[in-house]
């Protein structure tokens, strides 16, 4: 089972374009369907990103980035690269999908894929908004034709 989630906050203009690409799968899904894919919106629910990959042979995780690079930049990383165990909290808002990928591979082990990919766009704007800037739009599109074509050549 090939496992795509797309992470972020709509209401935060670029913040959003994880969340955006999912819709847009779920929808090609729709009329597409695929017996090995699932796609997932999490938003900003760590915790749900790891259980929604469990069981997964492969994940693809989409999110914004801000890490300083030019507006629009795609960076493809293994998801071993970002991995991340949280800090102690008692607050489950601190919980984001890096520790959902350390977590889910302690917690259930050979039943968390270890096929992991994350995709990182490159904000322009993370101010309050409902709208991708046209730099994330473009690279959000180049993204979801990429994903388009492994879901075409996922067994």
């Amino acid at each position: 089972m090939l496992t795509i989630i797309g992470c972020g906050n709509l209401n935060r203009s670029d913040d959003a374009v994880g969340v955006i690409i999912a819709q847009r799968l779920q929808q090609h899904l729709t009329q597409n369907p695929h017996p090995h894919v699932r796609v997932f919106d999490c938003g900003t629910a760590g915790m749900e990103v790891m259980f929604q990959a469990k069981g997964s042979r492969a994940l693809v995780i989409i999110d914004a980035s801000s890490t300083g690079s030019p507006p629009g930049a795609i960076f493809k990383v293994p998801g071993k690269e970002l991995e991340a165990l949280p800090q102690p909290s008692y607050n489950l808002h601190h919980f984001r999908w890096d520790h959902a990928l350390a977590a889910g591979s302690k917690i259930f082990a050979d039943n968390f894929p270890q096929d992991v990919t994350v995709y990182l766009i490159e904000a322009a704007n993370l101010d309050l908004g409902l709208e991708l800037s046209p730099l994330v739009q473009h690279s959000a599109n180049l993204v979801f034709e990429e994903l388009i074509t492994l879901i075409n050549q996922y067994k």
